[in-house]
Order: structure tokens, then sequence, then C-alpha cells
């Protein structure tokens, strides 16, 4: 049996903040301009203020953190966001009693997870996309890297791009400042084995600045999980093919971060 590494011995409170960016793309073709309005309509319903705050709510729950205040929003003509403020412990007050806090996004207690959604479509192609920015930061022990794998079940994800950065600095006992309070060589190490399977993966890391990122995509293209309220089959061979090149192009496009020649 491994001995667990015994717990760091601080000063004081740990107050190292550790923040994951965490941003998703979901692709798809829509033949008319009719059916680009309904997967437009279609989206801002599975992803609503009311989803996206069950799904933070999860996540808090999942990272041990305590919710203080929740504050979402739904955008016209499409959209939505969600703040939730949390703290690693319960906030009391002089009685004894759980509060929920009144505080403001510009007043964190500690830390907070966010959700901004963009769905849009393209005007003459066809292509329709949707992204959402997904924020969640923390301080103390409790670490957002827990809830990644429910965050990337919780969306359809072609493309996933995640950033994990540990800032600050917490003191032990004897005065010595730690930059970081656990090991990390890649942000895969905490994913899921079906999700690895899924992806295919890229690093870019830099240890000495305790940054780390990876970006990954989809491995197997079916084109019919791609079409909204089409099927290939009923597609003429010459449409299949340019659909497929819009949406790979597409796909690599979002993926590098960059236009394609």
């Amino acid at each position: 049996m491994v001995k667990p590494i015994p717990r760091l011995q601080l000063q004081g409170f740990n107050n190292l903040t550790k923040a994951l960016s965490f941003n998703i793309y979901d692709i798809c073709y829509a033949v008319s301009e009719d059916q680009r309005q309904r997967y437009i309509e279609y989206i801002d319903e599975q992803y609503d203020s009311d989803r996206l705050t069950q799904i933070l709510t999860d996540v808090a729950e999942i990272i041990g953190a305590n919710i203080l205040n929740i504050a979402r929003q739904d955008y016209d003509p499409q959209g939505a966001s969600v703040t939730i403020l949390i703290s690693e412990h319960p906030v009391v007050d002089k009685l004894g009693k759980d509060v929920i806090s009144d505080a403001v996004v510009a007043h964190l207690d500690k830390s907070h997870i966010t959700v901004h959604t963009y769905p849009e479509t393209h005007p003459h192609n066809g292509i329709a996309t949707f992204r959402a920015d997904i924020d969640v930061a923390t301080c103390g022990v409790i670490s957002p890297l827990r809830a990644l794998n429910y965050l990337i079940d919780s969306f359809e994800s072609d493309i996933v791009t995640m950033d994990y950065r540990v800032r600050g600095f917490t003191r032990d006992v004897k005065g010595r400042k730690h930059y970081i309070d656990h090991k990390i060589n890649s942000i895969q190490d905490y994913l899921a084995k079906h999700i690895r399977q899924k992806y295919e993966m890229f690093d870019v890391n830099v240890y000495q600045e305790n940054i780390f990122h990876t970006k990954m995509h989809v491995k197997d293209f079916d084109l019919d999980t791609y079409l909204f309220e089409a099927n290939a089959d009923d597609l003429s061979f010459k449409d299949r093919q340019r659909i497929e090149q819009l949406l790979k192009r597409e796909i690599e496009e979002l993926f590098h971060g960059r236009n394609l020649m």
C-alpha cells in the first residue's frame, strides 16, 4: 500500500489561486436558413441560463466549494451567461447560520465559476457553431481540475481548449514560500480514459511558470453527427464531399486558431 504524501503544514490560509479556463466548440451544418435559425433556437434551449446554472452548481459540488451568490442572464437574440461566487468554507453569520452572500461579481469572497455561450451561424456556407467559455477560479486546497471530466461530458464538444494556471504563493510553518501545492505534468493527467480515447490532444506547458495548456479535437469524423435535421444518405455524393470539406476546414481552423489559406 502506497503511503499518502504528508499534507503541507501551512503558516495560515492557503491563498494559491488555481484557475482553469475551458473553451469548447460544437460544430454542425444546417442546409437552409430556416434550419440554421432552428439550430440557434435549439442551442438556446439546450444551454439556457437554467441549464448552465445547474452545470455550474454541480461543478461547485464536485470541487467541494460553497456557493455564495448566483447571477445569470439569457440574451436576445441568443446566448447566456452565469456567474457563481464560491468559497472553500461556508460563510456563516453571527448566529452560526449559513449565509448566501449579497456580493456582486466585482467583490469576490475568494473564487468564482463563470460560463458564457456564443451560438452563431455563417450567413453563406451553412456552418453553425456553438462556443462555451467556462472559467473556474479557486483559492485554497479545492481544485478546479476535479470537475474537468464532468464539464467535458456536459457539452457536445468537437474541440476543447483548456488553460490551467497556479498563481501566487503560500507559506509553510517554517516561512518557506510554495508556488504550487500539487504535482502536475499535464492537464491530460486529469482526463478520464474515455475522453483520452475520444480526442487527439496537444500540449504546450510552461512548467517553471506553472502554466499548462491542452487542446484537443475528436478523432473520428462521421458526417451524420454534424448534420442538423438532415441525413448524409439523403445528400448527393457531391454535396457530401463539399459539406465534409467545409466542416473539416472549420474544425482545423478553430483547433489551430487561425484561418487556413
